[in-house]
């Protein structure tokens, strides 16, 4: 009998699980979709009950449907969602619906933390207080909901909360710890300083475990509830990032992510807490102990193709739609974009900003317009790597997952644009690998994630840079830069007319 393991990916709009075998590769897997709750604008909410049961479901058609034994099943870790807020009580009953990563509501609560501790937060967390952290939205129900709050005597994030409801052992693994900035990143540890800044107090936070710790067995009420042997044992698991980086194999200093999905996320290993970003970019604990990884987002990167293909080419192949680029030059016959058509995070932290195109010419084609989308997504890509050049970071290889890692013409931009060659994978399976991967070193299948990940994953073709293409890149790009700050005030001001119209 084959040896297995399970890696749940916990998304925001599915749960993903996946069985794995010791040598790497997928024997079977099933998913659940669950809703999304948007009670008001910028809320955005889900029902923890869903998680567990959508994650049951996959679980129990692997075992009926795609003929998994039980006992085959050594070992379970996790990749979850980031930041979402489940409040629980004495009982560890969910107190409320849980805010999600997307939800905006907590403006207000973002600017009291930045007036109450100013650069000493970023000292601490390594990051900014934005919207979508877990610190703000605990905040927000402090000042909003005061009587749920007061009922709270814990917390965790989602896929957090699903392992508990499946070994009945409560836990925050450490990468979804930094997640929610309360943690001291270079200890390790819960701060201190921001439990007394924010009356918050020490048993409110849940026991912090590393990625591939044991975090407990299968409980014999889930195991009833699910088919599961209480012999499985359940690993820590990994923030959604950190494990799709563990599945991508980035794990030497030297190799950067660049994964484009809805959003676009430029993710690189750190071996230890030494560099420091200022808080332009995220900085994170890894799942990994003792290391980390920092990482940049573009809010609308995939997003602004598929929004670009619904309005203008709606009937077409995609495929199609994006090789109709290579008809364009490099640099789009003069045709330049910007990819906020959401806002942006990365290096504008400005949700308002909304995107352009300039250069608009009459012999135009839309092949052009098709190449200058392509090319801006990875333009914004490259604001993020000026911040780890600025920082002395030094890297030389790329790997590219997800839309963009699909188009050869894409791929080559992304070197082009870099100056960096650009390596795919051939087996992408991103966090739901990650978490396999995490489970197996637990088990102790493996010495280490490093070797596990040499295991699970391979790499395909490389993409050089072409020396000409980098060079006329490099003068676009100048041109790119500039283009946030001419047009910031207008598109604040043309949103503005919107919202009052």
């Amino acid at each position: 009998m084959e040896e297995l393991v399970l890696g749940v990916d916990l998304g925001t709009s599915a749960v993903k699980v996946s069985a794995v075998s010791r040598g790497g590769k997928i024997v079977a897997q099933r998913s659940f979709d669950y809703p999304l709750s948007q009670p008001k604008p910028g809320f955005s909410e889900q029902n923890p009950e869903d998680w567990v049961n959508g994650t049951t479901m996959a679980i129990v058609e692997l075992i009926l449907k795609d003929g998994i034994a039980v006992d085959a099943i050594k070992g379970i870790s996790y990749s979850g969602q980031m930041h979402g807020l489940v409040l629980l009580d004495q009982n560890k009953q969910v107190l409320r619906p849980a805010i999600l990563w997307n939800d905006t509501r907590t403006s207000q609560q973002t600017q009291e933390i930045s007036e109450q501790m100013g650069d000493e937060f970023i000292d601490i967390t390594r990051n900014k207080a934005l919207e979508g952290f877990t610190l703000p939205k605990i905040l927000w129900v402090k000042e909003n909901e005061p009587n749920i709050f007061a009922a709270a005597q814990t917390f965790v994030t989602p896929k957090d909360y699903l392992r508990y409801r499946m070994t009945g052992r409560l836990a925050m693994e450490i990468s979804d710890a930094a997640g929610t900035v309360m943690l001291d990143v270079a200890k390790g540890d819960w701060s201190s300083e921001i439990q007394a800044a924010f009356d918050l107090p020490v048993s409110f936070f849940p026991p912090i475990i590393q990625g591939i710790e044991a975090a407990g067995n299968i409980s014999e009420s889930y195991a009833l509830f699910s088919g599961l042997d209480t012999n499985t044992q359940v690993f820590g698991g990994a923030a959604d990032n950190a494990a799709g980086a563990i599945g991508s194999a980035i794990l030497k200093p030297n190799m950067v992510w660049s994964s484009i999905g809805t959003s676009g996320v430029v993710l690189k290993y750190e071996d230890n807490a030494d560099v420091d970003y200022h808080g332009q970019i995220h900085f994170f604990n890894h799942a990994i102990p003792n290391k980390y990884y920092s990482m940049g987002v573009t809010l609308a990167a995939g997003h602004s193709l598929n929004w670009f293909k619904s309005r203008f080419a709606p009937a077409e192949d995609f495929t199609d739609l994006v090789a109709s680029a290579e008809k364009s030059t490099v640099g789009a016959n003069g045709l330049l974009f910007t990819p906020y058509i959401v806002g942006e995070r990365t290096p504008y932290a400005d949700g308002d900003i909304r995107g352009s195109w300039l250069g608009i010419d009459s012999m135009h084609q839309r092949y052009d317009f098709v190449r200058s989308v392509l090319e801006g997504i990875i333009f914004s890509f490259k604001d993020i790597f000026e911040i780890y050049e600025a920082a002395g970071t030094q890297f030389d290889t790329v790997i590219a997952s997800g839309g963009g890692a699909k188009s050869p013409l894409w791929l080559q931009i992304q070197a082009d644009i870099f100056n960096k060659k650009v390596i795919v994978l051939e087996n992408e399976q991103g966090p739901g690998m990650g978490a396999a991967i995490l489970a197996a070193v637990g088990l102790g299948w493996f010495e280490s994630v490093e070797q596990a990940a040499e295991k699970f994953a391979s790499f395909g073709q490389v993409y050089e840079p072409m020396a000409e293409n980098v060079a006329k890149y490099a003068q676009i790009y100048q041109i790119y830069k500039q283009m946030y700050q001419q047009t910031a005030e207008i598109s604040h001001e043309l949103l503005a007319y919107r919202r009052e119209n």
